[in-house]
C-alpha cells in the first residue's frame, strides 16, 4: 500500500511517500524558518501564503524521489489539526482536490497521532519494533502532553500543559535574551557553554501525582532574573541562563514521563515532538530511564520536528483500521485529545 502524506499544520510544507507502513520512499520538507525568523515567530498569514506556493512542488518532489506517480498511490493522508487554520486548509484543500480528481481515498490525521507513532519510522534495532502499550511524551512548540498509547490508533491523554508548552517557553526565553528564532536549537547550543546549576529556576510539579505541565512560571522567573540583573547593572551570563533554564525544562519533562510510566505500569517510554530533538533531554531521558528500569525509545532527530512521514504512517494505520473521511471534513485548530 502506497500512501502519500501531506503536512502543513504550521510553517513546514511537507510530503512523503510510505510503502506498506514500513518503507519510507521519500520525505520532503520545505521550512519557512528563514522567513519567520525576523519576526521572532510564525506569522500565520505569511505561513498560509507560503504553503500555497510550496505545496505543489513539494508533493511533486516527494513523488519524484519515490519514483511513483499519483496513479500508483493507494491512499492520501493529510494533517487535519491541530495547528494554524489557514495553513491546515491549504494542505486539506490540496488533498481533497487530488482525491476527487484521481479517485484516491484519503483520511484526515491528527498531528499528535503522527508524533505518537513517529518512533515506528525508525526500523532499525533496538528501537524497532517497540511493543505496545507505551507512554509517549509529545513536547513541541504547541504541545507538552503525555499519552498512553495502546496501539496504532488508540491513544489516551494522561496530562497536558496548563499554559505554555515547552517549545513555546524556549522560543519566548530566546526572544527575551535576544538570541533569535526558533529558540530551542539556539538555547541548546548556548547552554553547552553554561552551568545548569548556576541559577535556581523553579520547577512546577503541580502535585505529587500530577501529569500536567506548566512552564509559564519558569518563563516569568527567567524574565525576572534578567530584569533584576539589568537593574543592578550586572552583565548577563547568557550561557548560564540558557543552561539553567534548559535544565529546569528537562527535569520536569523527564520526571513527569517517568511518573507516567510508573503509574501506568508500562516498560516502554517514547519521546516525540520538536523538543525531543534537544540533546540534553534525550540524554537525560535515557539516563533516568535506565536508572528506573524503563526502555526509552526516541525517533531520529529528523523525525522529531514536523514531517509528512509520520502523517503517512498514521494514515496507513487509519486505512488498516478501515477509517473513512468525507469531503465535508474540516480542519481544527485545537487538539481533540
Amino acid at each position: 500500500m502506497l500512501i502519500l502524506g501531506i503536512e502543513s499544520s504550521c510553517d513546514e510544507t511537507a510530503a512523503a511517500v510510505l510503502a506498506d507502513g514500513r518503507d519510507l520512499l521519500s520525505n520532503v520538507i520545505d521550512s519557512q524558518i528563514d522567513i519567520h525568523g525576523k519576526y521572532g515567530g510564525v506569522v500565520p498569514e505569511i505561513a498560509s501564503r507560503k504553503h500555497i506556493e510550496n505545496i505543489y512542488p513539494v508533493v511533486q518532489e516527494a513523488l519524484t524521489r519515490a519514483n511513483v506517480t499519483l496513479d500508483d498511490l493507494d491512499g492520501l493522508a493529510v494533517t487535519q489539526g491541530p495547528g494554524l487554520v489557514g495553513s491546515l486548509l491549504v494542505g486539506l484543500s490540496f488533498t481533497k482536490a487530488l482525491s476527487l480528481v484521481k479517485k484516491i481515498p484519503y483520511v484526515g490525521v491528527d498531528h499528535m497521532a503522527g508524533h505518537l507513532l513517529s518512533v515506528l519510522l525508525d526500523n532499525k534495532p533496538p528501537a524497532f519494533p517497540p511493543t505496545f502499550p507505551y507512554i509517549a511524551l509529545v513536547a513541541s512548540g504547541g504541545h507538552s502532553s503525555l499519552f498512553f498509547v495502546e496501539d496504532t490508533v488508540t491513544f489516551r491523554l494522561l496530562g497536558r500543559s496548563r499554559d505554555d508548552a515547552a517549545g513555546e517557553a524556549f522560543d519566548k526565553v530566546a526572544k527575551l535574551l535576544k538570541l533569535g528564532y526558533p529558540g530551542g536549537p539556539i538555547i541548546s547550543r548556548t547552554a553547552d557553554n553554561g552551568d545548569p546549576e548556576a541559577i535556581a529556576f523553579p520547577r512546577a510539579w503541580l502535585g505529587p501525582e500530577s501529569l500536567d505541565f506548566s512552564f509559564s512560571g519558569l518563563k516569568t522567573a527567567v524574565a525576572n532574573h534578567v530584569h533584576r540583573e539589568e537593574k543592578q547593572g550586572r552583565s548577563l551570563n547568557i550561557p548560564d541562563i540558557c543552561a539553567s533554564f534548559q535544565e529546569a525544562v528537562v527535569d520536569v519533562l523527564t520526571e513527569k514521563t517517568i511518573r507516567a510510566g510508573r503509574q501506568s505500569k508500562v516498560k516502554n517510554l517514547v519521546l516525540a515532538g520538536g523538543v525531543a530533538a534537544n540533546l540534553r533531554l534525550r540524554e537525560r531521558m535515557q539516563q533516568r530511564g535506565k536508572e528506573e528500569g524503563f526502555n526509552v525509545l526516541m525517533p531520529p532527530v529528523h523525525f522529531c520536528t514536523d514531517n509528512a512521514a509520520m502523517i503517512a504512517l498514521a494514515g496507513f494505520h487509519h486505512f488498516e483500521a478501515a477509517a473513512t473521511t468525507t469531503y465535508d471534513m474540516d480542519v481544527y485548530s485545537r487538539s481533540r485529545f
